[in-house]
């Protein structure tokens, strides 16, 4: 990765930003050392600029943030760091620097993503004794098969059961849904995107 070090006297700024929730958590700065030591250990390090060293974030406190991912802007000087935050972010004791909530950590659409890259792994690894090794194995018809028959459970329980067993039948379409998505190397962002394109106004059936 190219980082123009040299633009602003040999610091570059980073936005640490929580890979979940996307809300950003804080700024800091980096020179070539805080960025070489912050992909050899996987938590974020920073050059400190009023203790004039490296500073590791939670090195003290504990509250460390590990690197999920590190991109570069298109003038190639400031850095955007997705992490996952040990513990509060700013030494006063908040989520953010900002004295704001980090909110969606709590938000269990979230999740969705989160299962549909597990999903992914066990469609890349094939671990035996996995159920979802086992639907991959048994093919697309098989797969698609188990997505119907579990929405068909979920309407019965929404006609004739309990709000609990809906629930739980609804779950289980879900996970069903994205193994069959995966299948087809496809998303279930996707069919967010295409509910976002029909809420907007204009938007006509196909």
């Amino acid at each position: 990765m190219k980082i123009d070090f040299e633009k602003m006297g040999g610091l570059v700024p980073a936005i640490i930003q929580d890979a979940e929730t996307k809300n950003v958590l804080m700024l800091g700065y980096m020179n070539q050392e805080a960025y070489d030591k912050t992909i050899e250990c996987g938590k974020v390090t920073f050059f400190s600029r009023t203790k004039n060293r490296l500073w590791t974030k939670g090195e003290e406190s504990g509250n460390f943030l590990n690197v999920v991912s590190i991109k570069n802007d298109c003038d190639h000087d400031t850095l955007l760091i997705k992490v996952n935050p040990v513990g509060p972010v700013c030494h006063t004791g908040t989520d953010t620097c900002w004295g704001e909530e980090n909110k969606n950590a709590e938000n269990p659409l979230l999740f969705l993503s989160e299962l549909q890259d597990f999903v992914e792994k066990r469609h890349e690894e094939m671990p035996e004794g996995s159920y979802t090794t086992s639907l991959f194995k048994d093919g697309i018809n098989r797969m698609a098969q188990k997505v119907g028959e579990e929405a068909l459970e979920a309407v019965i329980e929404a006609v004739n059961g309990t709000d609990e067993r809906l629930v739980y039948e609804g779950s289980d379409m879900l996970y069903h849904l994205i193994v069959l998505l995966t299948s087809k190397g496809m998303r279930i962002e996707q069919m967010a995107e295409e509910l976002q394109k029909r809420h907007k106004p204009g938007w006509q059936k196909h």
